[in-house]
């Protein structure tokens, strides 16, 4: 198994730096495209930022914001549902 810790080099930290980028090139396109699309924004944000950002690095875009968006729903609906049934204190 190879080692997964290694000394940084320079076409290493290139390398991260041009992963970097293309991530928050791809931040920037969903949140440009989330502002556009207004309500619908939360569905064609990440649907545009997937297919802007072409091979597998935009198939993982869109597959974590889709993740993402079911994950929020969840929690928000979750943090609604606990707040709904408390009783504001009152014994």
């Amino acid at each position: 198994m190879p080692n997964p810790v290694a000394v940084p080099t320079v076409s290493t930290i290139t390398s991260a730096f041009k992963d970097f980028g293309i991530g928050a090139l791809g931040g920037l396109i969903f949140l440009i495209a989330s502002q556009l699309f207004g309500g619908l924004g939360i569905i064609a944000a990440p649907l545009l930022a997937g297919s802007v950002i072409k091979g597998e690095r935009g198939k993982t875009i869109a597959t974590i914001s889709g993740f993402m968006l079911l994950a929020m729903i969840a929690l928000t609906a979750t943090a609604r549902t606990t707040s709904t049934n408390d009783n504001g204190g009152v014994m």
